[in-house]
């Protein structure tokens, strides 16, 4: 019999979602259309054609929800508040919207769980995306607004904000890739689309503090644990070296360190937009924060061709016009792994998730005396109800077990992580994905919007109640 992980005392357990992929009511009480409400009504661009329109229904549903969320144990819930439910034109205040979350807010309350608010979680108004979107640098300045109008409304009662949730994936799959809404598909401008999202994450937390100094802020990233496929082969070793350059420190060094890494730049020298960073940008964006929220789900392993050949190599498969979030690095080569998969394809490596927040602890935020959150982390699979709805959803309770004895490892390597946010809550639209991928611990029978727990969500409960993993 194993030995039972401990966590610290007062480690803070929770369940996440967002909001375009749960709330549904797209056209009620005064919202307005937001990039992923375009996109996924795009022929082509989104599984079966599926939308976000009614999605959970959350909005309807939510004293359901959050009473459910009580009967998991779940001491804290991270949401989204949607930009385009709050500003339909992404200027103007909508009531309505705000009283939603406000609602929202005090239910959690009443049941004793502690939100955690993320203001972005890729929901543009259509009205700035239409403006020139996250490209233009003006967007950084709405969301400020946007950040002072959702804090006027809930300020007084949540405490955990978080500015943005996985810029890489906002600029890069979606200006660069295209897989993504808006469905852009120019590496420049993703560069633009992630310095301005690092300049509204840093001027938005400025404006809350100065509101507030006892709220606690920070940012959530998604990290990448990046492997050469030949350790000693230094093409591969480039390869792994440039990944973990955008998809990790591009935004971790000016965060932490108020710089991009020169390396970075020099990876991006043919494809860097002229006159992007401003003075005073990199101070704004490097303005202490007080958590770092870490998503983590797999991993990848590439390879490349010698240093010397990696520009050259870079320009000719950018060349071809095939799109791809790796700007600046599109001729780096992914190598599938014989691992395990989840049902997004993606490899279940959790001593990546260790070494991720060793890391981190080490490089960034340790330095900065700040702590970690795992603010995401959980699986996809092909759940099958039984006559009754149930689902024994074996395979994501092993993945979330083994994640968890990754991170209680990191714990014990030194790592400060004060909670775990298990992605995700309920099954939900998965963006390009529609209906198609479940995450949820509780199933959603989207004809019904019956919510059925699995047996994931029963033993998280346990471990949320318990404060350890048997």
């Amino acid at each position: 019999m194993s030995t039972p992980l401990v966590f610290p005392e007062g480690f803070l357990w929770g369940s996440a979602t967002a909001s375009y992929q749960i709330e549904g009511a797209a056209r009620e009480d005064g919202r307005g259309c937001c990039i992923w409400g375009t996109y996924s009504r795009t022929p082509g661009m989104v599984h079966n054609g599926d939308t976000g329109e009614v999605a959970c229904d959350h909005y309807h549903r939510y004293p359901d929800d959050v009473a459910l969320m009580s009967e998991l144990n779940l001491q804290s819930y991270r949401f989204s508040t949607s930009w385009a439910r709050v500003m339909p034109d992404g200027r103007t205040v909508n009531q309505a919207g705000l009283d939603f979350y406000s609602r929202l807010t005090d239910e959690l309350l009443g049941r004793g769980i502690v939100p955690w608010l993320t203001l972005y979680h890729w929901d543009l108004p259509q009205a700035l995306e239409d403006e020139g979107g996250w490209p233009s640098r003006d967007t950084a300045y709405r969301f400020v607004e946007y950040a002072q109008a959702v804090h006027s409304a809930l300020g007084d009662r949540i405490s955990y904000w978080t500015t943005l949730n996985e810029p890489w994936c906002s600029a890069f799959l979606g200006y660069a890739d295209g897989r993504h809404a808006p469905g852009r598909t120019d590496g420049p401008d993703a560069l633009r689309a992630a310095h301005h999202l690092l300049l509204a994450h840093g001027l938005g937390t400025a404006e809350l503090r100065s509101r507030d100094a006892s709220l606690s802020l920070g940012i959530t990233l998604n990290f990448a644990d990046t492997t050469p496929e030949d350790p000693q082969d230094p093409g591969d070793q480039d390869a792994a070296r440039r990944i973990d350059g955008m998809s990790n420190r591009y935004f971790l060094d000016p965060l932490f360190r108020g710089a991009y890494a020169p390396d970075i730049l020099d990876d991006l020298r043919n494809v860097w937009p002229e006159g992007l960073v401003h003075d005073g940008d990199l101070a704004a964006i490097s303005t202490p924060i007080d958590v770092l929220g870490v998503n983590y789900y797999s991993g990848s392993t590439v390879s490349g061709p010698p240093p010397e050949e990696a520009h050259a190599a870079a320009d000719a498969a950018r060349a071809t016009g095939i799109p791809s979030p790796h700007v600046g690095s599109e001729h780096v080569t992914f190598v599938p792994q014989d691992v395990e998969h989840t049902a997004m394809d993606w490899e279940v490596r959790p001593q990546g998730f260790t070494d991720l927040l060793v890391r981190l602890q080490r490089d960034y935020t340790g330095p900065a005396g700040i702590p970690l959150y795992v603010t995401e982390n959980g699986a996809a699979y092909d759940d099958e109800p039984d006559e009754t709805g149930f689902v024994q959803d074996d395979d994501r309770l092993a993945y979330v077990r083994s994640h968890l004895g990754a991170l209680h490892e990191a714990l014990d390597a030194g790592a400060d992580v004060r909670g775990y946010f298990l992605w995700s809550l309920l099954d939900n639209f998965e963006w390009a994905y529609g209906y198609d991928k479940r995450f949820g611990i509780v199933r959603v029978d989207y004809d019904t919007q019956q919510r059925t727990p699995k047996a994931s969500a029963h033993w998280y409960a346990g471990v949320a109640g318990s404060n350890r993993v048997d």
